[in-house]
């Protein structure tokens, strides 16, 4: 599929904004990545952050069980320290997307933590007119859920934000995005994207 620029995907939901009733999709802003570099770990042991071909087709094919391609539009794109897909669907008002993040030089717990903190929610979310952490917990797996409230074009969204450990150098995160009234909808995507932690609750 082609690939189309991140600039663009922000753009498509304001092009069917006269033609749609409801919520739209809201927009995603991507998390920097910052090359994180763990005392104990020596540069000598860094990789390469550009993705690899191995990066793209996994994160193509991550929701391929999901996700009908009759009902969501799915864009990508690739850049240094990540491979970033997105599916719309403009008729429930709701994305999900995912982001395969490399940490050219590993990376480790407390790396993580403070990554996913603060500053990095007021990034992925600034295109929103406001959000509300709620909670977070963990599974077995290391596989680690956020959940948020957020506002984006005066709709009210319910947000679930996974973060999974993937490898020593590479981590995988997924964020799905319903409006409020559509929780059946986000329930039974979380269940089956993640049946070991669908939700906190």
């Amino acid at each position: 599929m082609k690939r189309i620029p991140f600039t663009l995907i922000i753009l498509i939901p304001a092009l069917f904004s006269c033609s749609l009733p409801g919520p739209l999709a809201p927009t995603l802003t991507p998390v920097p990545t910052r090359t994180v570099r763990p005392q104990e770990m020596p540069v000598s042991g860094c990789i390469s952050a550009e993705p690899t071909q191995k990066d793209i087709d996994r994160a193509l094919s991550f929701a391929d069980k999901v996700i009908d391609p009759a009902e969501w539009d799915r864009s990508y794109t690739v850049s240094e320290n990540r491979v970033s897909v997105t599916w719309l669907n403009n008729p429930q008002g709701a994305v999900i997307y995912f982001e395969a993040l490399i940490f050219s030089c590993g990376y480790n717990e407390q790396d993580l933590n403070t990554y996913f903190s603060g500053e990095n929610w007021k990034t992925i979310f600034l295109n929103y007119q406001s959000y509300e952490y709620l909670e977070e917990c963990k599974a077995k797996d290391d596989l680690r859920l956020y959940q948020f409230n957020a506002i984006s074009q005066g709709f009210n969204y319910k947000i679930r934000y996974w973060v999974l450990s993937d490898t020593d150098m590479r981590v995988i995160t997924t964020m799905i995005v319903f409006p409020v009234g559509s929780e059946s909808l986000l329930d039974d995507y979380s269940s089956r994207l993640f049946p070991t932690l669908r939700s906190c609750s």
